[in-house]
Formats: structure tokens, C-alpha cells, sequence
């Protein structure tokens, strides 16, 4: 991947809060929104109830598709479009969780919140990604 398109994808994810997740299941194509954060491999990693519909999609095809866009009224468009594969993590991962809470402006957990509370953590490895 080219450095500057990298860069710039780069800057869409840290500007951003909110990704709208595709994924498919028996029922036909289901899009949620969840708050993503991202790690340098521009992962992209979301907190969700494992029982909601676009989790339990998720995991049964792991081919799931996502957009951020950070642009607003009277902007330039500024977003990317990506597709990938998707996975349950295991574990509370509180590197995440203080991302998380962070990217909210929340206060930083201590290690010992349980922030999951039922929720579990969930991975995003983009295959393709388009940058508008």
C-alpha cells in the first residue's frame, strides 16, 4: 500500500468514531453501527453483545464489510470504504478498552472494570480498502 494512501487512511480512522459494519447471515445483509478503534496494522476492533445479530453474523461469515466518513456539512468527502475478515477476541483486552474509552471521551478504565460487562471484543482485518 502506498505510503500516503496509508497515511491517509490512517487519518480517517483516528478522526473517526463510528463505522457502520455489514455482515450477512440466513436472513440476508444486516448493517449496525459501532464505535471501532484501530491499531497501527489498521485492524479495526468493536465491543458488541455476541448475541445481536450483526455479532452472530459475524462470526457464522467472516467476510463482513464496513465505511467511516469524517466529513461534515460543507466539507470535502473524507472516508474509506473497506471490506474484510472478521473474528470474536478473546479476552478483556483493556489496551482496547482504554482506547475505547478514550475515543469516547470517557474517563480510562482501571484494569480491574469490567468494561465488557457481557459485551465481547471483535477484529476486523481489512483485505481491501478504498479511500474517498
Amino acid at each position: 500500500m502506498a505510503e500516503n494512501i496509508k497515511e491517509l487512511i490512517k487519518e480517517v480512522l483516528e478522526k473517526g468514531y463510528l463505522m457502520s459494519l455489514a455482515a450477512k447471515d440466513d436472513g440476508g445483509v444486516w448493517v449496525a453501527d459501532v464505535i471501532y478503534v484501530h491499531d497501527e496494522e489498521l485492524n479495526i476492533y468493536w465491543m458488541s453483545d455476541p448475541e445481536v445479530r450483526h455479532s452472530k453474523a459475524a462470526i457464522k461469515n467472516e467476510k463482513v464489510a464496513g465505511t467511516i466518513t469524517v466529513s461534515g456539512p460543507g466539507e470535502n468527502n473524507l472516508g474509506i470504504q473497506f471490506e474484510g475478515l472478521a473474528e470474536k477476541v478473546e479476552g478483556p483486552r483493556h489496551d482496547l478498552a482504554k482506547k475505547h474509552y478514550v475515543k469516547r471521551q470517557k474517563p480510562e478504565p482501571e484494569e480491574i472494570d469490567n468494561v465488557l460487562q457481557g459485551d465481547s471484543w471483535y477484529i476486523l482485518r481489512p483485505s481491501k480498502v478504498v479511500w474517498f
